[in-house]
């Protein structure tokens, strides 16, 4: 399974309503042909482009100390375009 949750944040419903693009976190070893098929096959829809970043993990600190105790996990995203006339609604069975 390459895909593991779509991100839904302000940032990218904007995205969504503007350019018809979606976001996702992907498994960082998915290549962005694994991540075109599985979106097509999963949501029966067209992709248009993948544009794939990974994201660091970001610094945990103990609030008392100060000091730096661990980090968050690292994660890859996937932003996907669609072709003209597609869509994905995520809360469809909601």
């Amino acid at each position: 399974m390459v895909l593991k949750k779509p991100l839904i944040t302000e940032k990218m419903t904007g995205l969504t309503e503007k350019r018809q693009q979606y976001g996702f976190v992907v498994d960082r070893k998915a290549s962005k042909d694994e991540i075109r098929k599985e979106i097509e096959e999963f949501y029966n829809v067209q992709v248009d482009r993948v544009n794939t970043m990974i994201c660091r993990g970001k610094s945990r600190r103990n609030r008392r100390t100060g000091q730096i105790s661990g980090y968050n996990t690292a994660y890859k995203k996937a932003i996907v375009t669609l072709k003209e006339g597609s869509t994905i609604d995520f809360y469809e069975n909601i």
